[in-house]
């Protein structure tokens, strides 16, 4: 094939969404908070698609367990955010845990998207409650075989999923009445112990970064 524009790192994203679609993607900020199994891939689908600034939040170092689905976990007793710089030239990374604290000094104006991919509730309840006009939230990935499965909707509307259950049931306690998109599946559990396959957790996080390119573009 021949192809007759310079040949570029974005060169076929350039041919996706044009040079208007293109620019509003470089001009486009996303915060990804969580980088594990659904993190990392959307980290990876959002820098590699042409989204100009992108910001990671994680506390958490890379376990040998990470290993089965982890993008940057072969860099072993290092903090994820650290691995992660290494790998994506540009990204700012924050070593910090997502707490209200932590998002009361974060300005919601300086980020067009907001990805939450972490797995602690009281954390993910905060983000909702600080970005939920901008936001993004993965459920449960993992114990899941079938990315077929894997479905998007309101939080409210979310099912057969234990996990998002828990997860609608703090955000109501909080008193919490808005609205967001979700990433989830329900099917059914193929384990009791935190099993997890690459093919979901991957898929949660493609899924996830298909939401952002669409929002940031404004295309249903």
């Amino acid at each position: 094939m021949v192809i007759s524009e310079p040949i570029d790192r974005f060169t076929r994203s350039r041919f996706l969404f044009q040079k208007e679609g293109f620019e509003q993607l470089q001009n486009a900020s996303v915060i990804i908070m969580g980088t594990g199994g659904v993190g990392g891939f959307a980290l990876d689908c959002l820098y590699r698609t042409g989204v100009g600034n992108l910001t990671i939040v994680d506390d958490d170092v890379f376990e040998i367990t990470n290993q089965n689905r982890q993008i940057g976990s072969d860099a072993l007793d290092e903090p994820k955010v650290l691995a992660l710089q290494k790998l994506y030239h540009g990204i700012v990374g924050i070593q910090k845990r997502v707490d209200w604290e932590f998002l009361t000094h974060l300005h919601i104006d300086d980020y067009d998207v907001v990805l939450d991919c972490i797995d602690d509730i009281p954390g993910k309840v905060a983000i909702a409650h600080w970005a939920q006009n901008k936001l993004f939230s993965s459920m449960g990935s993992a114990k899941r075989l079938n990315p077929a499965l894997i479905k998007v909707d309101w939080i409210w509307k979310s099912h057969g999923d234990r996990f998002a259950r828990k997860f609608r049931e703090q955000l109501t306690k909080t008193g919490f009445r808005g609205n967001f998109k979700v990433v989830f599946s329900a099917e059914a559990p193929h384990c009791k112990k935190l099993g997890s396959c690459e093919a979901v957790t991957g898929a949660f996080g493609l899924q996830l970064a298909s939401e952002a390119i669409r929002r940031i573009l404004k295309k249903p």
